[in-house]
């Protein structure tokens, strides 16, 4: 979320803090050092899924035209040429959408601070007592690793932890919170050309499924993101790097096949809530709005986090079923 802190600095009073430069988040791959067996096994999981490997896209029918792009949220090194790359498509497209637009994010977030209820915990117990003593412990120091002081990560609904526990810690130290990264440049070179964006999801309703879950479950989240014993870092590193090399379904099996084996006996339930709610059926929305708001002979530019893209769930392989012909593009 492109103001995320500046909401925190407006709701708590704390000032954020970017002490480190982007590119400098290194660390290892964390499939390059997976037991060769194991590794290959991932691969050969991967090699069955379709379109497990692509950025950018095209779905065609009769003469609509549909292009995509999968994004990674935050700034990298190829943010700006990813950009160069995309602006032809967009000056050619009819109509953009976004995850949720410029203007709708700005919405959103003037909502939120002005409600911290819709993000955080406001009356009840926090998470210090929901979690438990031992996760809160694990919980807490996570949240300090990424600038966010104990009182503020109590605080949070465990749906928007879990969300935090998602970036790693040196590019939350760094900054990456407040970029503009791809999604927010998409939308605003949109404006530029009088096109504008539109949103594929409806912020408030978002909120509100990730507010109604049940609350165990919720937590379960946030343990499941705990479990790995590893490095946050290199995770982050990891997920980077293979976005870069356009590898999106390697990036989602490797997740999953690391919160299964470390995430307890609830992990496999756990994750496949999680995965129904935050990709398969916003996924099934957002081409649900595509066939049928693109008219004939329109052409559509769509740009959404890359871990949309792949697998039997994605947006790609639903479009085909809806008779669109799938074609990859070169970067």
């Amino acid at each position: 979320m492109r103001r995320f802190w500046a909401i925190l600095a407006f709701v708590f009073g704390v000032l954020p803090i970017t002490a480190l430069a982007q590119d400098v988040c290194g660390g290892e791959d964390l499939i390059d050092l997976m037991p060769s067996q194991e590794r290959q096994a991932l691969l050969d999981d991967v090699a069955r899924e379709p379109y497990a490997e692509g950025l950018l896209w095209r779905a065609t029918k009769g003469d609509i035209v549909i292009e995509f792009f999968g994004t990674y949220h935050f700034r990298h090194a190829q943010t700006d040429a990813h950009l160069e790359r995309l602006k032809p498509m967009i000056e050619a497209a009819d109509t953009v959408y976004l995850e949720i637009s410029n203007a709708d994010q700005s919405k959103m977030e003037r909502e939120m601070a002005s409600d911290p209820a819709l993000m955080f915990i406001t009356e009840g117990p926090t998470l210090v007592d929901l979690l438990g003593e031992e996760d809160w412990k694990a919980f807490s120091e996570a949240m300090r690793e990424r600038n966010i002081p104990g009182f503020m990560a109590a605080k949070f609904k465990p749906f928007w932890a879990t969300m935090m526990l998602g970036i790693g810690p040196c590019e939350a130290r760094s900054g990456a919170l407040e970029d503009r990264g791809i999604d927010v440049l998409v939308g605003e070179y949109a404006e530029a050309q009088g096109t504008g964006s539109q949103s594929l999801d409806d912020f408030v309703a978002l909120l509100k499924m990730l507010d109604e879950d049940p609350l165990e479950q919720q937590l379960n989240l946030i343990r499941l993101t705990l479990a790995w014993p590893g490095n946050v870092d290199d995770m982050s590193y990891t997920i980077r790097e293979r976005y870069l090399a356009e590898e999106i379904g390697l990036t989602w099996a490797f997740s999953k096949a690391v919160s299964l084996k470390y995430g307890g006996p609830t992990a496999e339930a756990d994750f496949a809530r999680f995965t129904e709610l935050l990709l398969e059926d916003r996924n099934r929305k957002w081409v649900d709005t595509l066939v049928a708001n693109t008219m004939p002979g329109e052409q559509v530019f769509v740009a959404f986090g890359a871990g949309h893209l792949p697998g039997e769930i994605g947006v790609l392989w639903m479009l085909e079923q809806e008779g669109f012909a799938i074609e990859r593009l070169e970067m």
